[in-house]
């Protein structure tokens, strides 16, 4: 038998898929974007992951009122966006995979590791945050926790990657440097085989040239941001083609997530017994629906934006979340701890720091756009908050505790 010659082997793939569209350059470049959009994901999630589970030094913004409905539009646009630029990236750089031997040193070594870290976790981050937007979850780990520390080992194996690879990113982050590597270097692989001398990718007859696949990526990245990101923002909204949420749809004109009968509360949100009761300490008092009407009313225009990508401006009218307080002799910089009439599951409670619990927009809400709440949107009385992710909009109020 004769010996299987790993590097002959790999030297004759790599040639086979050499290509224009595999140099460091068009690497280094569709990196640039995709590190761009994986840097807006990441921070904007932080900041909804804080405000759902807030640490101890979490600050509350409550202006603008379009603060979340804005950052987590940019979070989910930024996620579509990068699915076309990492699979670009990807196939810019796939026949390094065949390198022979498959570690040669130290830091190559951590190269590999990095980068296998990196692609796992960001293929499984887009993946599921995508199906996400839809609201289904065919998979057996919880995704808003999974997806919270899938971001970090993204972000740490990110700069980890950079790190290793910083002389390859500066050689070739320009045009010009990159021709001048290419001219002044031996050639070292196959994602600059066909590169050519000059730099200047010349594609071999029937191929694609770099600027043709950049044309491309861009085109792809633009089409899928525009037919889905109308969910979010209002000017793109007559685009909105293919996500899952269309402003206007629903019941009084907003979009529903979870419907009553989802929550099982339908009969107990229609029972004329139904009464919101507004605990501190040793005071409460139990409010009826005409108590609540017959209380002080307030009208704002305010998003509600759920973490899925979707938002929707509306009207929403009712009582100030502080005239209750005051009703039961509670300081208005009080933390609240608000219960909706769902039997079970995590969107049964709600803690409400103080920031939203004094702000004068923040009300128990009794109608929207003009009308009494529809059933599916809380009806007879739901909270609403400027400034919060939709999930902490809690519907179907029950009660109202000062913690």
């Amino acid at each position: 038998m004769h010996r299987l010659d790993g590097r002959r082997v790999t030297d004759f793939l790599a040639a086979k898929f050499a290509s224009p569209t595999r140099s460091t350059r068009l690497t280094v470049v569709l990196g640039r974007w995709l590190g761009i959009a994986f840097t807006v994901c990441f921070l904007t999630g932080l900041f909804s992951h804080g405000l759902q589970n807030p640490p101890a030094w979490m600050i509350f913004p409550t202006r603008p009122v379009w603060i979340y409905q804005l950052s987590q539009g940019i979070h989910v646009t930024a996620g579509i966006a990068s699915i076309p630029l990492l699979l670009a990236k990807l196939w810019s750089v796939y026949p390094e995979l065949l390198s022979w031997p498959p570690v040669r040193s130290v830091v190559h070594g951590l190269e590999r590791a990095s980068i296998a870290l990196f692609v796992a976790a960001s293929l499984l981050q887009v993946t599921t945050g995508l199906i996400n937007t839809y609201k289904w979850y065919p998979w057996p780990f919880p995704f808003r926790e999974t997806h919270y520390w899938l971001a970090w080992v993204i972000w740490g194996s990110l700069l980890l990657h950079i790190a290793v690879k910083l002389p390859a990113i500066s050689a070739h982050w320009r045009r010009r440097q990159a021709a001048a590597a290419a001219s002044n270097s031996p050639m070292s692989g196959a994602s600059d085989a066909a590169v050519g001398e000059s730099g200047a990718g010349v594609p071999a007859p029937g191929r694609w040239s770099r600027r043709a696949m950049l044309t491309a990526v861009t085109a792809a990245t633009g089409a899928v941001v525009v037919t889905t990101a109308g969910q979010s923002f209002a000017w793109l909204a007559p685009l909105n083609l293919f996500a899952p949420r269309k402003m206007g749809t629903g019941p009084q004109g907003v979009p529903v997530n979870r419907t009553a009968a989802d929550a099982k509360v339908a009969d107990a949100a229609i029972s004329p017994a139904w009464a919101l009761l507004v605990r501190s300490g040793p005071v409460t008092r139990s409010f009826t629906l005409e108590q609540l009407r017959a209380m002080p009313q307030h009208s704002h225009e305010l998003p509600i934006a759920c973490v899925e990508g979707w938002s929707q401006l509306a009207s929403w009218r009712g009582v100030r979340v502080r005239d209750l307080l005051a009703a039961v002799d509670a300081p208005p910089e009080s933390d609240l701890h608000v219960t909706s009439l769902e039997p079970e599951g995590a969107y049964r409670t709600m803690s409400m720091p103080a920031a939203y619990a004094r702000d004068e927009q923040t009300l128990v809400a009794l109608e929207l756009n003009g009308a009494a709440l529809d059933l599916d949107h809380g009806y007879p009385a739901r909270i609403i908050a400027p400034g919060r992710p939709g999930v902490l909009q809690t519907k179907w109020l029950q009660s109202v505790e000062v913690l």
